[in-house]
């Protein structure tokens, strides 16, 4: 029911090309779910056929993308920390909790966005903290981007592919995760041993 409900508003918002993906892409990458699966791959097969361009795909989704993380990051940044400052003792978050979320962004702001915006279920929430934490908006940007311009090649390329096939979608979209997890705990375990050899040698 749901995935018919999201299709037929794929297929509506289809109709109005790029900007129907532009549109999309600013509501997946917001605090609304919806999967951006639904939205490329299927752009990327429509690219294949010579219908839409692959240039102006990335550059409509990772336009929305943008959008959407940048709603995320302006809320958290001037309605949740207010919210959180009065209310949040009741929730037994206290004020000191959010001045080491302000240190943790500062020093590893960049990385934990990057690598946020390539994991399923986190690419959307990635934005909230960073607002919270006040992170840098030239480094949220840069990052975010790059996070977001990557995953959006890797759903445009599998519909430019295999667009037909839903079933070897569904199975390479499943390798694809996994590998990108994978990579991404190695390079969060190569980031870990930097920053500690960094310390001892600054000591």
């Amino acid at each position: 029911m749901i995935r018919e409900l999201a299709q037929d508003l794929v297929d509506l918002i289809f109709d109005w090309g790029y900007i129907g993906i532009f549109c999309l892409m600013a509501v997946e990458s917001s605090f609304i779910p919806f999967p951006s699966e639904i939205i490329l791959i299927p752009a990327g097969y429509l690219a294949s056929q010579e219908q839409m361009s692959i240039s102006m795909i990335m550059l409509s989704g990772l336009g929305g993308s943008m959008v959407g993380a940048f709603i995320n990051y302006y809320l958290a940044l001037s309605l949740g920390r207010k919210i959180l400052k009065k209310y949040g003792k009741y929730f037994f978050i206290k004020e000191s909790a959010l001045e080491k979320m302000d240190s943790f962004f500062e020093k590893h702001g960049h990385i934990s966005t990057f690598t946020g915006r390539l994991i399923p279920g986190i690419r959307q929430l990635i934005s909230i903290p960073a607002g919270l934490a006040r992170m840098n908006i030239v480094q949220f940007s840069i990052y975010t981007a790059l996070g977001a311009g990557i995953w959006a090649l890797i759903l445009t390329m599998l519909g430019y592919f295999i667009g037909e096939n839903q079933e070897l979608i569904d199975t390479y979209l499943k390798q694809i995760t996994i590998t990108v997890v994978l990579l991404l705990i190695l390079l969060g375990s190569w980031y870990a041993y930097y920053q500690k050899n960094r310390g001892v040698k600054s000591e």
